[in-house]
């Protein structure tokens, strides 16, 4: 059967990492996952019992944008954390923050299309784009600027995509600092796409959206990360008006609908603030944790973790193969962790990214287990 040459996309690094650290599992082995950006915690109570007591009715297709209770709620969370009065009409709902991408990409860009983004950054963004005949163009960033692009760095190109707090970096963007990009996106007449999907997890100043500084962009979130619902593939996006009806056109055809059973419990998290919260307090302790440990075992170059539940470090000291690394780790250690060529095809063979997301306990034995390793080396 012949294969398109859009469909040769890259491997997910990270879901590589996965399956390894499964099959030694499989094998009898107890491995402590720092590899993926998924939270140990299952999805909010309330959204569990909303789902349970919904079961008991026909659960079929709901409109292509979303149910418009859950547009709503998601408006009033944009009121509530950035001041922003934001019309529902605007607010999609979509299955996971990966099919608010498709839709966006799909929306605002001509095959052939550039679209920038900083050098690191989550790879899915360039191989979606690849896939659908499009171009990434990597902006290589620095770590004194934080990981994260400068406005004079912005290519010649039809779209730029930012991400604040960044993946793998954590990094967080300013108010100030979005808007210069904004501004220098629009002048050079590129579509601006803000992934926001680590809103809520900060420690320290909270984060700023996008939608604070201008209506001009395309905001991704997704209930993955904050409201612990990674397998749930529930995400959203917001738009600006004169788009509505074109990415609401292409749902219909691409998802017909994001699924009903995720929109209910997504409904009812917006009300687990709570439990959300208590579930950042512990990234927290996990966050302090690898910073006090890990520079004494000799993963000292780090970005300043300001958000998300990423440690990511420069290991160019240590190895100038952070795949082979991480894969003597997983061996060795029985630490999953990931390689930094996820995220930078230029630079990631000298960096990796530790995920802090799991309970403390995990992350406290998979440090004893890496603190091992090292000394052994």
């Amino acid at each position: 059967m012949r294969q398109s040459l859009r469909g040769q996309v890259d491997p997910f690094i990270v879901m590589d990492v996965m399956d390894a650290a499964a099959r030694a599992e499989a094998a009898g082995r107890h491995v402590i996952h720092m590899e993926v950006g998924q939270p140990g915690t299952p999805a909010p109570e309330g959204a569990r019992r909303a789902l349970a007591e919904a079961l008991a009715q026909p659960l079929g297709y709901t409109v292509a944008l979303g149910l418009p209770a859950l547009r709503a709620g998601i408006a009033e969370l944009y009121r509530r954390w950035y001041g922003v009065e934001l019309d529902p009409a605007r607010v999609i709902v979509t299955p996971g923050s990966s099919g608010a991408f498709i839709l966006a990409f799909s929306a605002l860009f001509d095959a052939g299309d550039r679209v920038a983004m900083g050098f690191p950054g989550y790879p899915s963004y360039r191989q979606i784009l690849r896939a659908m005949s499009l171009a990434p163009v990597g902006i290589p960033t620095r770590p004194e600027d934080r990981y994260q692009p400068r406005p004079e760095d912005l290519p010649q190109a039809e779209g730029l995509i930012l991400a604040s707090p960044g993946n793998p970096s954590g990094t967080v963007l300013t108010a100030p600092e979005l808007a210069a990009l904004s501004e220098a996106a629009q002048a050079k007449g590129m579509a601006l796409i803000s992934d926001e999907i680590y809103h809520g997890l900060s420690y320290g100043a909270r984060c700023h959206s996008a939608l604070e500084v201008t209506d001009e962009v395309v905001v991704i979130n997704s209930f993955s990360k904050y409201f612990s619902m990674t397998g749930w593939r529930v995400g959203w996006m917001v738009v600006p008006e004169g788009m509505i009806r074109t990415v609401e056109r292409l749902a219909q055809n691409l998802f017909i609908c994001p699924p009903h059973a995720s929109q209910v419990a997504a409904l009812a998290a917006l009300d687990c603030i709570p439990e959300a919260e208590a579930n950042l307090a512990v990234y927290a302790r996990n966050r302090q944790m690898m910073l006090e440990r890990l520079p004494k075992m000799g993963f000292d170059r780090i970005a300043p973790p300001e958000g998300a539940f990423y440690i990511y470090a420069d290991v160019s000291a240590l190895t100038e193969n952070s795949l082979s690394f991480a894969a003597e780790v997983l061996e060795k250690a029985g630490v999953a962790v990931t390689p930094g060529l996820d995220f930078d095809p230029e630079r990631g063979a000298r960096t990796l990214r530790f995920s802090y997301a799991r309970a403390t306990a995990d992350i406290a034995e998979g440090l004893d287990r890496l603190e091992r390793f090292m000394a052994a080396r």
